[in-house]
């Protein structure tokens, strides 16, 4: 975590040239959760997606000390298909603070409610989550041991039990976070859009349910910060030529802190976390307190696809953009048509994933 922090920084600062606005209020915020014992609530950072070097390379303009602290740093969601492909991939990825997260389009196993989804819920919270901290995989059978050979992406911590690990698909094996208690109250940073997208007007793509069970779920509402990146789409352009593994170096970045939107008793998100809890409550006055849905990131079927369920996470999701639009509108930029940020609109598409798309954009699927 901290080469990598490094490496960002000097790549940030000394191969581009990069404007920072509202650093100071973001650093106050990280120190204010510099002691793991004093936290009240969860960190979470959500950002447009413009190059496959977004993350790590926005925290290089955090300073050096910050990147040497992985306990107050960044976790993420990264591609299980890209980022955990055997022994070697998935220890780097994953001492870079990065959760093996599966995608629908590519396995079965992905979607709003995969095991990965779990722990990121349980890593804005604390501890205790109920009687099992290891998530639930339905249908299948949790293997303890992980399987030794390199090719397998299994991984766990040699010095503790089953009971600190997790499987995402039921074969699988990875640390749980979550289950240590100095990655209470967490910092994870996501990019709701969950594909690059570099359009020529800087528009973005509608964003995923995920966001909102990050807000609605966590024990305390997470603090908030949207950002708006430019220029990582320069360095690493969809369109680039070869050499096409090599970043570009000489070009502006542009990276705008906005204000703390979640935390405090009232926020743009205070009414939906209320009405999550009546819905909570009604719930488990259905199905009896004993349910082991009662864990914290493990929800009945009625608060996974009931219909008011869906509709706190599509308002939720709807403000999450809101807030984001305000970063990208303080950049100067002029306001997005409202249909970008509607599913239908994208589905124009049509199955075509990835490349140039019929409005100029260019997209990568992360």
């Amino acid at each position: 975590m901290g080469v990598a922090g490094a490496l960002s920084r000097i790549f940030v600062h000394g191969a581009s040239s990069t404007e920072v606005h509202g650093l100071d209020r973001f650093l106050q915020l990280l120190d204010k959760r510099s002691d793991i014992d004093r936290r009240k609530r969860g960190l979470l950072t959500i950002s447009n997606h413009m190059s496959v070097l977004d993350d790590p390379t926005i925290w290089g303009v955090l300073p050096f000390s910050y990147a040497f602290n992985p306990d107050n740093h960044r976790w993420s969601l990264g591609s299980y298909d890209l980022c955990f492909q055997n022994k070697f991939t998935s220890t780097f990825f994953t001492l870079g603070q990065v959760l093996p997260t599966h995608r629908l389009l590519h396995s079965i196993h992905g979607g709003l409610f995969q095991p990965t989804m779990t722990q990121a819920v349980r890593l804005l919270s604390r501890q205790p989550f109920k009687s099992d901290s290891r998530p639930r995989v339905e249908d299948s059978s949790i293997i303890d041991r992980p399987d030794p050979s390199i090719s397998s992406p299994d991984l766990s911590d040699p010095f503790s039990g089953g009971h600190l690990t997790y499987s995402t698909n039921g074969v699988d094996t990875f640390p749980a976070p979550s289950s240590y208690p100095s990655r209470k109250h967490a910092w994870i940073h996501i990019f709701p859009e969950g594909r690059v997208h570099q359009h020529p007007r800087k528009t973005m793509r509608y964003f995923k349910w995920g966001v909102a069970r990050l807000i609605l779920e966590p024990d305390e509402c997470p603090d908030i910060v949207p950002m708006w990146i430019e220029g990582l789409e320069e360095v690493m352009h969809e369109s680039r030529q070869f050499p096409r593994f090599i970043p570009r170096v000489g070009k502006k970045l542009d990276i705008w802190f906005g204000d703390n939107v979640g935390g405090e008793e009232e926020s743009a998100f205070t009414d939906l976390r209320r009405k999550w809890r009546k819905l909570i409550e009604e719930d488990r006055s259905r199905r009896g307190a004993a349910s082991r849905d009662d864990e914290l990131g493990i929800l009945s079927e009625d608060l996974k696809n009931g219909k008011e369920a869906v509709a706190l996470r599509i308002e939720c999701t709807k403000r999450v953009r809101s807030e984001l639009l305000k970063v990208r509108r303080m950049r100067g930029l002029p306001d997005e048509d409202p249909k970008e940020g509607l599913v239908e609109t994208w589905m124009v598409e049509g199955g075509k994933r990835e490349g140039k798309m019929e409005d100029g954009s260019f997209v990568k699927d992360m």
